[in-house]
């Protein structure tokens, strides 16, 4: 997976994680809701993704 995401990735998939982590010391319901909302869009990416290479044949 993380050839797939190159260094940018990487290092955005850690930013996303540190932030996610510092809200959580100070309040853990809201950092599993900023969790979920990106979980949410990931999801959300990845089959609008999904849906375009269909379109022109690629999957």
């Amino acid at each position: 997976m993380f050839d797939k995401l190159g260094t940018k990735g990487i290092v955005g998939v850690v930013c996303l994680l540190a932030g996610i982590g510092i809200v959580a010391v100070k309040a853990p319901i809201v950092a599993a809701g900023i969790a979920l909302v990106v979980a949410g869009m990931g999801l959300v990416a990845s089959g609008l993704a999904e849906s375009v290479m269909k379109m022109f044949g690629m999957a």
